[in-house]
């Protein structure tokens, strides 16, 4: 809950502290009044974390180098961690066609119509296809390494898409790469 080892360590030891020093006689049910001790301290640990840190913003003078990257990529350092591992899942798990309508359905709203169009399937094919990729991601992960170095064309193509809100050189990009393996694997 609080995403800290020391932290939960700290609870859990305060908790059985307080415990002791209870009367065991006025409680009922010994599980549950742990856990629940232990959960509210969670929570207020939680709760004293942000009032910290909103009493730091307000109070803390920002270094010159944020305040000249506020709008810039210092920030978005986590978001793009993750979209690329994200990004880096959707290789691994899904086949080319399933991973391009997953992304096309998900990320940017197209219907079945659209990627029949688009994509030159049918869209019976498309759907079955979209749930295929659902199946794919909801089973357990893989251990895989991750090398984001591979994907990094993939996932500048993808935030510009995003940016722009006009995906026309992704939808490119991923044509490209279902036409690469498609020649591929007829050889």
């Amino acid at each position: 809950m609080v995403g800290s080892f020391a932290d939960a360590e700290d609870i859990v030891q305060d908790t059985f502290l307080k415990w002791l020093t209870v009367d065991h006689d006025k409680i009922k049910n010994t599980k549950s009044y742990l856990i629940r001790a232990v959960t509210n301290n969670c929570i207020n640990h939680l709760e004293s974390l942000k009032k910290k840190k909103k009493e730091y913003l307000e109070t803390a003078q920002m270094p010159e180098i944020f305040k000249s990257q506020k709008d810039g990529n210092i920030f978005n350092f986590d978001i793009e961690n993750q979209l690329s591992e994200a990004l880096a899942i959707l290789h691994t798990k899904l086949e080319p066609m399933e991973k391009t309508i997953y992304i096309l359905r998900e990320a940017f709203n197209l219907e079945y119509d659209e990627l029949q169009e688009l994509l030159d399937k049918k869209k019976d094919n498309c759907r079955q296809l979209f749930c295929r990729a659902k199946k794919n991601l909801e089973k357990e992960a893989k251990k895989f390494s991750l090398d984001l170095s591979k994907h990094h064309s993939f996932l500048e193509s993808f935030k510009k898409a995003c940016s722009k809100g006009i995906p026309t050189d992704f939808i490119n990009e991923l044509k490209q790469e279902l036409a690469f393996i498609q020649n591929s694997q007829k050889k």
